[in-house]
């Protein structure tokens, strides 16, 4: 990415490159590391007229395309109506699954309708590694999902994994597993948001791990990662993607019942910028939100202007740092120097931030039982 340009897309555009768009909070897994604390429906979530409204606004922006997730956003009745509504306003849908809906029936209305990409959601190359974290019998689910996208040509899906101290042994089995569907790999980091706030401790990968893996992708460039590594630029060369935190910069999220957050990974009141049910709608908030404005103003280096590499990861992730008690201009949590590590360990008992009460289930739900 030229310098120009990471300047320019530090201070802001006029509409997000894309978004991430939570339908509902419903779910049938709760995963242990949800970054939204998913599991039950909010009942005042957005009707499908105010998602259409939404979509119209979107179309209006020349946004390019929505991240569509959960919860689940299958199980929404109105998913299929909102999803071709979306692409024939010219708005494409990315969207994230688990993969327990997309049946042949739904796989084949999938590959008939353009501008739509699928998602499958996995956290490991194997039943044992994955649903640990999903769920039991989530990964027979999950590959079900996919042999009904390729049996209906599809085309190339995405296999989408959350990289963990559990899986990053299995980068090449993931990196088999979606070229036997000839699909692309996406890895995202493990942020310690929505139920995350609890495992991350305990899921997050090790110093060594994040070196293999930075080391796995620079020779894997066709892997996707969007910017969830950004803080592993610091060993060396910059891996491909963002390279930069675009929260309220570039990218943002609207959760179920409309409200809009600088982040995907930060749904706390202290990022959130407006919603959509306010005059003026999504529009309004993207354009004259305080909180975007700040966001989009040059930031301090703060505790890391004396190293070196600051201009390489820029400090590391909002996210890291907020909900595991770091301030916003310290070190990330996981900095490849262990400046976040040593930072952790003086943050005082009970100042964490925490993620409220989210849409948890009170018990956590099985897919089916393998024998």
């Amino acid at each position: 990415m030229t310098e120009a340009l990471t300047v320019q897309l530090k201070a802001g555009l006029d509409a997000p490159i894309c978004l991430t768009w939570e339908l509902t909070y419903s779910c049938n897994l709760a995963c242990i590391h949800c970054l939204s604390s998913s599991g039950r429906r909010d009942p005042n979530e957005l009707s499908t007229a105010e998602a259409m409204a939404v979509i119209d606004e979107l179309a209006a922006m020349s946004v390019f395309y929505v991240n569509v997730g959960g919860g689940e956003p299958t199980i929404r009745p109105d998913f299929f109506e909102l999803l071709d509504y979306s692409v024939a306003k010219g708005v494409g849908v990315k969207f994230s699954t688990n993969g327990s809906r997309i049946g042949h029936t739904e796989a084949a209305r999938l590959a008939g309708t353009d501008y739509v990409d699928v998602q499958i959601s996995v956290d490991g190359a194997t039943a044992e590694t994955n649903d640990r974290v999903r769920g039991e019998g989530s990964f027979a689910v999950a590959r079900r999902a996919m042999d009904n996208l390729a049996g209906a040509g599809f085309g190339p899906f995405k296999i989408s994994a959350v990289m963990t101290r559990h899986n990053v042994p299995e980068l090449d089995g993931l990196a088999e597993l979606a070229d036997g569907y000839g699909a692309e790999l996406r890895l995202t980091r493990l942020r310690p948001s929505g139920r995350g706030v609890d495992s991350w401790a305990e899921l997050h990968p090790t110093q060594d791990q994040q070196r293999e893996l930075y080391h796995w992708l620079l020779e894997r460039p066709g892997v996707l990662t969007g910017d969830s590594f950004f803080h592993l630029s610091a060993l060396g060369e910059s891996l491909p993607g963002l390279n930069l935190c675009g929260a309220g910069r570039v990218v943002c999220l609207i959760d179920p019942v409309g409200d809009v957050y600088a982040c995907p990974f930060v749904l706390h009141p202290e990022f959130r910028a407006g919603s959509v049910r306010d005059p003026g709608g999504f529009e309004s908030v993207w354009r004259t939100s305080e909180l975007f404005a700040g966001l989009r103003q040059p930031a301090s280096a703060g505790a890391c202007a004396s190293c070196g590499s600051y201009d390489a990861c820029q400090g590391g992730c909002m996210a890291a740092k907020f909900f595991t008690g770091l301030p916003l201009d310290g070190p990330d949590p996981e900095c490849v120097f262990g400046h976040g590590a040593d930072a952790l360990a003086t943050v005082a008992a009970g100042t964490v931030p925490s993620p409220g009460p989210g849409h948890s289930k009170p018990v956590r739900l099985s897919l089916s039982r393998r024998r």
